[in-house]
């Protein structure tokens, strides 16, 4: 297992994309083990696919919601926590703890906010990998 947790991160195409961008081009750190999956809307993802991903071999999956800044949908926020929570439910069923999948707004320029979250996200994979390892 890696040293540094896998993580897949959901992501849209017009709105939280060109910040992580942004966290790239301007060399902000995390993770190098941080993988992104493009979607047009964060609202349109499958509780499915967030578990797949889990059981694939991430250790953690994050998505980049796009908030209230939603070109598609006015409640595109609300739909997303859902998602979130259909998952989790799965996750509360199958015994994968919640604090694997986590979701943040992120705009077009949230590149510092964005490094910040996968670091964090990490720090708390790792604690959770620690944790189950010693039980």
């Amino acid at each position: 297992m890696a040293a540094t947790p896998r993580v897949l991160v959901f992501s849209t195409i017009n709105i939280s994309d060109p910040g992580i961008d942004l966290a790239g081009s301007r060399h902000l750190e995390y993770p190098a083990t941080v993988q992104t999956m493009a979607v047009p809307c964060s609202s349109g993802l499958k509780p499915s696919w967030l578990i797949h991903a889990l059981d694939n071999g991430f250790e953690g999956v994050f998505v980049a919601s796009d908030g209230e800044e939603c070109a598609y949908l006015p409640d595109c926020a609300e739909r997303t926590a859902e998602i979130i929570s259909k998952a989790q439910a799965i996750m509360a069923e199958r015994g994968i703890p919640a604090q694997r999948l986590k979701m943040a707004a992120l705009c077009s320029v949230c590149a510092e906010p964005f490094a910040n979250y996968m670091r964090e996200f990490s720090t708390t994979l790792q604690a959770l990998r620690a944790e189950t390892s010693a039980a």
